[in-house]
C-alpha cells in the first residue's frame, strides 16, 4: 500500500496520453515522473500540463530509471502485452488502454504475472464511465424497461477510414477490436448472464487502402437467450443509434448528436425512454466525476478498495472479439469463447 503519491510515466504521448497527464494533474495523490515517446515534440506536448518531470525517448530506459510505481501504456494494441509484461516483470502496476492485449492467452499470462507480483493489471476501460452509458445503466438497474432481452449498439458513419494503425489489422487487431474494446464492454456491463456463443462477420468491400474491415458485426448469444450486438461500419449511409435497448417493459434509444457532425462519437448519445405504448421521454444524462477512474486506481494502492473495472472483465472482452474474429473466418458460424468467471478459475 502507498503511503505517498503514486509515482506515474506515460508510455506513448498522443491524444490518450494527453488524457492520462490531464488525470494525473487533476487526481490527488497521482503525480507524473515521466514520460516517453519517440518524437520530441510530444514531450514537449506533455510540458503544456506538467514541467517536472523525465523525459524519454527509449521505453526500457523509462521503465528502467527507477521513477516509476504505475505506468500507463498507450502505445498501439499489438505492444501491449511485450509492454505489459516487461513493467509487471519490474514491479511496476499497469493501466493500459484498450484492448488488453490481442489474444486471451496473453491477457492470461499479464493477469498470471500481476497476480503473483500483487500488482494492480487494469485496462482504461474509459466508456465505462461516459454519461450517455452510466445513465442508460442507471435505468436499466431501476427497472424502467422491465428485464432487457435485447441491446444493440453501433459506431460509425460513411467514411474513408484513417492512414493510421488504427486501420491496420495486424496493428489494431481489426475493426472488431478497435471500438469493440469499448462497446462490448458496455455490452457485458449491462448483461451479465452466461455467454452461449458468439458469431462475428467482416465485410471488405470498398476501403482498400486499409487493412481493418469496412464493416464489421459481432453478435453475443447468452445462455438465457438474451441477446446483444455491437456494429462498427466505415459504409453505413444511414447510422442506427448508438444504444437501442428493448426490455419488457419499455426500450431505450440512443441516438447520436447531430450536433457533433461529422464527429459524432466525441458528444453522448440523446437517450429517450420509450414507455409501453410508444410515447418517448428525453432523459437527462448524470453528471460524471471526470477522473473518477484515475481516482479509483488510487484508492486501490493506497487503502484496497476494490476497482470497479477489473482485469479480467477486459480479458473476457478480449475473449469474446477474438471469437468473433474466428466466427468471420467461416462466415458468422457461431464460436464458444473461452471466458473465465475469476482470476484463479479455469475456463468456463
Amino acid at each position: 500500500m502507498f503511503n505517498r503519491p503514486i509515482r506515474v510515466g506515460l508510455l506513448a504521448y498522443g491524444a490518450i496520453g494527453y488524457e492520462h497527464n490531464l488525470a494525473v494533474q487533476n487526481t490527488n495523490g497521482l503525480v507524473l515522473t515521466a514520460v516517453c515517446d519517440s518524437k520530441p515534440e510530444r514531450i514537449a506536448a506533455a510540458r503544456e500540463l506538467a514541467q517536472d518531470f523525465a523525459g524519454f525517448s527509449d521505453a526500457t530506459e523509462m521503465l528502467d530509471s527507477g521513477l516509476l510505481d504505475l505506468v500507463v501504456i498507450s502505445t498501439p494494441p499489438n505492444s501491449h502485452f511485450h509492454w505489459a509484461k516487461e513493467s509487471l516483470e519490474r514491479n511496476i502496476n499497469v493501466v493500459l488502454e484498450k484492448p488488453m492485449a490481442l489474444t486471451a492467452n496473453e491477457c492470461d499470462e499479464l493477469i498470471k504475472l500481476a497476480e503473483d507480483k500483487k500488482l494492480l493489471l487494469v485496462v482504461y476501460q474509459n466508456r465505462r464511465f461516459d454519461a450517455d452509458f452510466v445513465t442508460m445503466r442507471s435505468l436499466i438497474a431501476s427497472g424502467a424497461i422491465g428485464e432487457v432481452y435485447q441491446l444493440d449498439t453501433f459506431v460509425g458513419g460513411y467514411s474513408r477510414p484513417c492512414d493510421y494503425w488504427h486501420s491496420d489489422a495486424l496493428v489494431s487487431g481489426g475493426a472488431i477490436f478497435d471500438w469493440g474494446s469499448h462497446f462490448i464492454d458496455q455490452i457485458l456491463n449491462l448483461i451479465s448472464d452466461d455467454v452461449a456463443h458468439v458469431s462475428g462477420q467482416n465485410h471488405k468491400r470498398v476501403w482498400t487502402h486499409a487493412t481493418n474491415a469496412d464493416h464489421a458485426q459481432v453478435t453475443i448469444t447468452f445462455k438465457t437467450g438474451k441477446q446483444a450486438t455491437f456494429v462498427h461500419s466505415d459504409l453505413a449511409a444511414a447510422r442506427k443509434p448508438k444504444f437501442y435497448v428493448l426490455g419488457t417493459l419499455g426500450a431505450i434509444v440512443g441516438d447520436w448528436n447531430p450536433m457533433a457532425e461529422p464527429a459524432v462519437a466525441d458528444l453522448p448519445a440523446i437517450l429517450k425512454l420509450h414507455r409501453q405504448d410508444g410515447t418517448p421521454q428525453t432523459v437527462d444524462l448524470e453528471k460524471q466525476d471526470e477522473f473518477e477512474f484515475h481516482k479509483s486506481i488510487v484508492d486501490y494502492l493506497t487503502s484496497g478498495t476494490p476497482m470497479s473495472v477489473t482485469a479480467l472483465q477486459s480479458r473476457n472482452v478480449v475473449a469474446i472479439m477474438q471469437a468473433a474474429e474466428e466466427s468471420a473466418l467461416n462466415n458468422a458460424m457461431p464460436v464458444v469463447p473461452k471466458l473465465r468467471n475469476r482470476i484463479t478459475s479455469s475456463l468456463v
